[in-house]
């Protein structure tokens, strides 16, 4: 195995080249097949899948695991490979983030795909084609919206409005019980990444997120001066043999500090 400065090397520069390739080709082809007929059926209790999905993610697979075959692969619709955790780097992929709202023909979906070094997100790309939305960043190096950097925005105070998620978690954060709750976004992934933006001032993800959903938005959060973690304050953990979350919260670096703080000092009744 190369050193880390070897490691990092390669990462950001062929590596972060074949991700945004590889995820704008997938993107396309998402957008190609958006708002046609498409095979659908569920799996699990409720989770829908098309082909679409399937398309996509074969996609993804054939172009980034062609290039990387030493590197683990963890994706919402392949069967889970437990070599992936012996592995140093790994691809963890949502073909299409969001397939309720792009079989319902709704803009809110996106393609999301990192790269994970140990347990740690180093390279992420979150692609909504119909929405004209390219995030991208790299560990280190900032977040980029369609090539211009972003970044969260700042402070403490809390505009309900600007606050997105599941309403009871938001409801918490709240004394009052009058707040405008921001309309739903359909895509965790895209939910997520509206931080990095300033799009919204805050994000939850509620329980039974998985790894997928959650790591390209986690790095490109961090890399706008934000912070993700759970409500405790404690990192996310990427690449185990777990990859089920509990509830999250991300936000600007300060207002990610009061909102911990918040919590840790009301738990749950």
């Amino acid at each position: 195995m190369a050193d880390a400065d070897t490691l990092d090397a390669t990462i950001l520069t062929r590596d972060a080249a074949l991700l945004q390739d590889t995820v704008r080709e997938a993107g396309s082809l998402a957008q190609s097949m958006f708002r046609t007929e498409l095979k659908k059926w569920i799996k699990g209790a409720s989770s829908p899948v098309s082909e679409a999905d399937i398309a996509v993610n074969d996609l993804l697979e054939a172009r980034l695991r062609g290039a990387t075959p030493d590197y683990g692969w963890l994706s919402e619709e392949s069967v889970d490979d437990a070599t992936r955790l012996s592995r140093r780097l790994t691809w963890v992929v949502d073909p299409i983030d969001g397939t309720r709202n792009y079989l319902n023909g709704h803009d809110e979906w996106c393609v999301s795909v990192a790269l994970v070094e140990d347990a740690s997100p180093v390279l992420a790309a979150v692609f909504a084609p119909t929405c004209g939305e390219f995030f991208f960043a790299a560990r280190g190096q900032g977040t980029t919206l369609n090539g211009k950097p972003v970044r969260a925005t700042g402070g403490i105070a809390l505009d309900f409005a600007r606050v997105a998620g599941p309403k009871p978690m938001v409801e918490r954060l709240n004394n009052r019980g009058d707040i405008k709750l921001h309309p739903r976004i359909g895509s965790l992934a895209l939910r997520l990444c509206r931080v990095a933006n300033g799009g919204l001032d805050a994000a939850f993800a509620g329980g039974n997120s998985h790894d997928w959903d959650l790591a390209a938005a986690d790095l490109i959060v961090q890399e706008a001066d934000g912070r993700m973690s759970d409500l405790s304050g404690d990192p996310i953990l990427y690449n185990r043999r777990e990859v089920t979350h509990g509830v999250l919260v991300a936000a600007g670096r300060d207002r990610h500090a009061s909102i911990v703080a918040h919590f840790r000092n009301r738990p749950p009744a």
